[in-house]
C-alpha cells in the first residue's frame, strides 16, 4: 500500500482507503454485522488506515461499527464522518449551527470515540456553502475537542471551489472516475494551490466500472441503483455517474474491449492515483474479495501513455458531451 498525505490535516493515508457506504450487506440488503467486521479487518491488515463513514449509513450502524472497529485496534486508523443528510426535508434552511452540533454529538456516541478525526458537511444543497456562520460552529466544535478537522462532501465543482474559499475546511470529498471527469480541470488545481485533500468517492461509478453488469442486471428496490436513476431521492449524479444505464453499459463495453487483459475496476483505481490531487480513493466494498481486489490497484504499474490516452479519447468523444457540464 502507499500512503499519501490527505492535505492540511498532515495525515499520511492508504491511497486506497475505504468507503462504507454498502458495508455489511450492499445497497438495499440488510446490515450484516459481521461482514461488516471482516471488511473492516481485511481493508486494515491490507494497508488501509483512512475509513469514510456517515450517520445516515444503515442508520447509524455504519458508525456504530466503525467507531467500535477502530476503539479495537492498535494501529492509528482515520476515522470520517459525515453530517446533515438526517435534515429532513432536506433543504438548506433547515441548516443550522444547532442541528449540526447535535449531529456531531449523535456520531461522537455512536462512534464511541472522544473526538471526531474528520466531520464532513454531507452534500448540502448548494446554497449552504454560501452562509458562513455554518463553517464558523465547526471552528467552535474544534475548540472544544470534538472534531480536529472539517470537510465537506459535495456534488458539483461549484460547492467544492466555494468551501475551499473557507479556511477551516482541510478536506474535499468529489466524485471522480472514468466517467466523471470534470474535478481534474480548475478543482484539482484550485484545491492543490490550498493544500485541500482530495477524498474520491464513487471512484467505481456505482459499481459500472466493474464491468460486471448487463442489461439483464437486477437491483434490490432498497438499492440507489434500482430507485435513483433519474435522481428520484438524492442527486442522480450519486449513481452510475449520472449517466443513462444502458449507455453507461455500452461506454464500458467499449473500455472492456480496448483493455482486454486488464481488471477493469482496478485500472479505474489505478486511473484516479494518476493524478497527484488526489490524496485517496474511497471504494466500497460488500465482499472481503472485493476489498483484496480494490488495495492491489495501489501495487499495479501505472497505465501507459497510450492507455491515459486511449481513456481521455473514450471520455471526450461519448462521456463527455452527456455529462461534464452538470457536475
Amino acid at each position: 500500500m502507499n500512503y499519501r498525505t490527505l492535505g492540511k490535516t498532515g495525515w499520511r493515508v492508504s491511497e486506497i482507503s475505504l468507503g462504507t457506504w454498502q458495508i455489511g450487506g450492499g445497497w438495499g440488503g440488510p446490515f450484516d454485522q459481521h461482514a461488516a467486521e471482516e471488511i473492516l479487518t481485511a481493508a486494515v491488515e491490507n494497508g488501509v488506515n483512512f475509513i469514510d463513514t456517515a450517520d445516515v449509513y444503515s442508520d447509524g450502524k455504519s458508525e456504530r461499527t466503525v467507531g467500535k472497529f477502530i476503539r479495537s485496534r492498535p494501529e492509528r486508523i482515520y476515522a470520517a464522518t459525515k453530517c446533515g443528510r438526517r435534515i429532513s426535508p432536506h433543504v438548506g434552511a433547515e441548516y443550522t449551527p444547532e442541528a449540526l452540533c447535535e449531529f456531531v454529538e449523535d456520531s461522537l456516541r455512536n462512534t464511541g470515540l472522544e473526538t471526531l478525526d474528520l466531520i464532513q458537511l454531507h452534500c448540502p444543497p448548494t446554497e449552504v456553502f454560501y452562509r458562513p456562520e455554518i463553517f464558523g460552529e465547526f471552528e467552535r466544535l474544534k475548540e472544544e475537542g470534538k472534531i480536529r478537522h472539517l470537510g465537506v462532501s459535495v456534488e458539483k465543482v461549484e460547492e467544492g471551489l466555494k468551501a475551499i474559499e473557507y479556511p477551516n475546511v482541510d478536506t474535499v470529498q468529489i466524485i471522480f472516475n472514468i466517467l466523471r471527469q470534470r474535478p481534474k480541470e480548475l478543482f484539482f488545481r484550485e484545491a492543490k494551490k490550498k493544500n485541500i485533500g482530495i477524498i474520491v468517492r464513487v471512484p467505481l461509478a456505482s459499481g459500472l466500472l466493474s464491468g460486471k453488469f448487463d442489461k439483464n442486471t437486477t437491483f434490490a428496490k432498497g438499492d440507489h441503483r434500482y430507485f435513483n436513476r433519474d435522481g428520484a431521492a438524492f442527486d442522480k449524479g450519486e449513481t452510475f455517474a449520472g449517466l443513462d444505464y444502458e449507455f453507461g453499459l455500452d461506454v464500458v463495453e467499449n473500455l472492456k474491449a480496448e483493455f482486454p487483459h486488464v481488471s477493469l475496476p482496478q485500472l479505474a483505481l489505478r486511473w484516479i492515483l494518476m493524478f497527484d490531487a488526489v490524496s485517496c480513493v474511497i471504494p466500497g466494498a460488500s465482499t472481503v474479495s472485493q476489498v483484496e481486489s480494490n488495495v492491489h490497484a495501489s501495487e499495479m504499474d501505472s497505465p501507459t501513455d497510450d492507455t491515459m490516452t486511449k481513456i481521455d479519447t473514450l471520455y471526450t468523444e461519448l462521456v463527455k458531451p452527456k455529462v461534464h457540464h452538470l457536475w
